[in-house]
């Protein structure tokens, strides 16, 4: 790794619903970290995401005063990407295009949208860029992937893109190999799910959870009878809105069991609840398929299946998933989430010279540094 001299510390920052992780690395290790817990209570003053930006700056603030670093050594602020428009992977300079955008909450609210008007503000702080990493809103999905069957409706892409593309990466150094030249199928398992086949260094195609595709997970629907569901969704005159709460948060496993722990789930397995084991076994049905499915898409050429996610974490999820899968690759069992990590490695890239710096534009169509879609 190429050292940058005197300046080597490199603050991250990641807010999420209830809380905000902020860690410090110094010459290429987490030398402190520490969740910044939010209640409800607190958050709840607040009529919008964009509006809690200076308490949540107040706490970091309190973080970075008891650390011991100089402000000559920090090099660059990373912040959790948000909800922009569709972009290829990579980092990405922060801008006023894509705070313009966060701030207007243009494709939804999110706490991610916090991410990078923090990182920029600590940045002005020291005097140094601000960068954000492989946003949740990445889309690479190659042109076959994105036809859904129905005219004007196009797929497109929703995925845990960071600690998907970090996981692969650490594993496949592991082996020997890079992620700009392997094929490999990343399983995030956790509240949600989001299951991608990534083919030299790009995720060519893969569920979006977040809208009704895919396995269903603890708390989201996954594929479901689409005319049963309109069906539903007519007689209970939902709008919009609670369609895509019903979605993305009141289905799955919540639906069935009334609770999106694995552990409390796999807890009530061990006493003898055969309703819980049946919903829990249909969840790792749907995710088999998933990832044979994305095996399909790479033509049966696969090096390695991640599973990750704080699911993973469950031997009762991830073992039948190993023993079932083994035909098609090695599986390697990932469980968490390394998103601090990731975050610092991708600014490491870009200031390594080691990959360009991509600038964010509000037409996502031109984006400098990529290829775009």
């Amino acid at each position: 790794m190429t050292m940058h001299p005197k300046r080597d510390v490199v603050i991250v920052i990641n807010p999420g619903s209830t809380s905000s992780k902020i860690a410090l690395f110094k010459a290429g290790k987490m030398v402190a970290e520490r969740t910044l817990n939010h209640s409800l209570a607190e958050l709840s003053q607040f009529d919008a995401v964009i509006a809690q930006k200076d308490f949540r700056m107040q706490a970091i603030q309190e973080f970075l005063a008891d650390q011991d670093f100089s402000a000559s050594e920090v090099l660059a602020v990373a912040g959790r990407g948000g909800l922009l428009k569709p972009i290829p992977g990579g980092t990405y300079a922060v801008n006023e295009a894509m705070l313009d955008d966060l701030t207007a909450a243009k494709r939804n609210e999110h706490a991610s949208n916090l991410g990078a008007g923090l990182a920029q503000q600590v940045a002005d702080q020291y005097g140094v860029k601000a960068y954000v990493v492989d946003p949740p809103v990445v889309d690479e999905l190659q042109p076959l992937a994105r036809i859904s069957g129905l005219k004007g409706i196009e797929r497109h892409s929703a995925a845990h893109v960071l600690n998907q593309k970090a996981m692969a990466r650490q594993v496949l150094a592991t082996m020997g190999k890079t992620y700009a030249t392997s094929r490999v199928i990343v399983a995030h398992i956790g509240g949600g799910l989001s299951i991608h086949a990534h083919e030299n260094g790009r995720m060519i195609d893969g569920n979006n959870g977040i809208d009704g595709e895919g396995p269903y997970s603890p708390e989201r629907a996954g594929s479901l009878p689409l005319v049963d569901f309109v069906a539903k969704a007519l007689a209970e005159r939902l709008t919009l809105d609670q369609v895509k709460k019903l979605l993305a948060s009141q289905s799955g496993l919540r639906s069935y069991l009334n609770d999106i722990s694995i552990k409390n789930i796999v807890a009530r397995i061990a006493e003898g609840d055969e309703t819980a084991k049946f919903y829990l076994d249909g969840m790792i049905y749907q995710i088999k398929k998933q990832i044979a499915e994305m095996a399909g898409v790479l033509n049966g050429q696969v090096d390695v299946i991640i599973l990750t996610g704080g699911a993973a974490y469950a031997t009762a999820v991830t073992a039948p998933l190993q023993h079932d899968l083994a035909w098609i690759a090695p599986v390697v069992v990932r469980p968490g989430e390394m998103e601090m990590q990731a975050l610092y490695e991708g600014v490491m890239r870009v200031l390594n010279h080691e990959e360009p710096v991509r600038v964010y534009q509000s037409d996502a169509s031109t984006i400098k540094g990529g290829t775009g879609r």
